[in-house]
């Protein structure tokens, strides 16, 4: 194994001329970039892609460019914009730590303030503190893990080598342009210690990698073996009223907390009978994946005979698709053809 310094001394040679143009990103070597925008970037990266995100960060920041801007926003609005990202608790955790850091004055520049916050971890904290404020601080996501368990060929599955990972990751993390190095670990995992097919023959760490040298590298990390998915069952109506349809503001807490939905319940907890009286029929089934279970979704559509017990009705001409999180979304879209009949 080569010389940390020289590890990371080329990482960022490597990161000078290939690092990803992303929105919420100071090029390399530049000052430290926009604590709000690297902390709103994080929190919506996780468990989702830099591609799914771009769009939702750009409308995000075009809305509301400061902190104390997204602070004073509205929580339905929020919760729309953020409509299809999924994982709702982040939306709800985005306007809490908002309004503690304007209240506060700004965000704090140290791991252990940010990690004081409501809603950041000991990722996000250390993110923040190495990308926007400089701080030598050790960030390991998704990617890193990879690339580290490469490096140091590292067989212990997944999750039980995590503290490993990141003890290999500080011995390389240097004291210059932690946030770049930060990034530039990230940024190779992204596009060529990839998770199936790494391209080691133009990694800039092809020569130090235990785990090209043994001819295990796409072999790992490896992963212990996942328990299936457990399945749910549930209904949800489609309350019909001449050109309306019913919406419900769902629990903050919870799945879903937050959005704007059709009724439903049985899967999330709720055993709640149905929002009016109306001829139900059912017209199919939605099937979803959520992070812990699938879900099976009953769809029943009806036409209201008398008030409805919950929610309010909007017409459908009124209803933003894109405003629905996408569980909704699939009960709209299966549901267009009987609903123009």
């Amino acid at each position: 194994m080569r010389d940390s310094k020289v590890i990371a001394s080329d990482l960022l040679a490597w990161y000078d001329r290939h690092a990803r143009d992303l929105p919420w990103r100071m090029p390399p070597g530049g000052a430290p970039a926009d604590p709000y925008r690297v902390w709103l970037s994080e929190v919506m990266l996780q468990q989702t892609t830099v591609a799914a995100v771009k769009a939702y960060f750009l409308r995000f920041t075009a809305l509301w460019p400061t902190v104390q801007a997204l602070a004073a926003a509205d929580d339905a609005t929020v919760m729309a914009e953020w409509a299809g990202l999924g994982y709702y608790a982040r939306a709800r955790n985005l306007l809490t730590c908002a309004r503690a850091v304007a209240q506060r004055g700004g965000f704090p520049d140290t791991r252990a303030g940010l990690a004081a916050l409501p809603g950041i971890g000991p990722y996000t904290s250390a993110a923040i503190a190495a990308i926007a404020f400089d701080r030598t601080e050790t960030v390991v996501d998704g990617n890193v893990e990879r690339v580290v368990s490469r490096l140091f060929a590292v067989e212990t599955p997944l999750p039980r080598s995590k503290p490993e990972l990141v003890a290999l990751a500080d011995t390389l993390t240097p004291p210059a342009r932690p946030g770049d190095f930060a990034q530039a670990m990230m940024d190779l995992g992204a596009t060529i210690c990839t998770p199936r097919k790494p391209a080691c023959a133009i990694c800039p760490l092809m020569t130090p990698c235990a785990a090209r040298q043994k001819g295990i590298a796409a072999d790992l990390p490896r992963k212990a073996a996942k328990a299936p998915k457990p399945e749910r069952e549930g209904v949800v109506w489609l309350a019909r009223h001449g050109d309306a349809l019913l919406l419900e503001h769902r629990p903050d807490k919870g799945l879903l907390g937050g959005t704007r939905a059709f009724p439903s319940a049985r899967w999330d907890g709720r055993d709640l009978p149905p929002p009016g009286p109306a001829d139900w029929r059912p017209i199919g089934q939605v099937r979803h994946v959520f992070t812990h279970f699938t879900l099976n979704l009953q769809v029943m559509l009806g036409n209201l005979t008398g008030n409805p017990l919950r929610g309010e009705l909007v017409p459908l001409d009124r209803i933003d698709r894109n405003g629905l999180p996408g569980l909704m979304r699939k009960v709209w879209d299966m549901a267009q053809a009987e609903l123009a009949a």
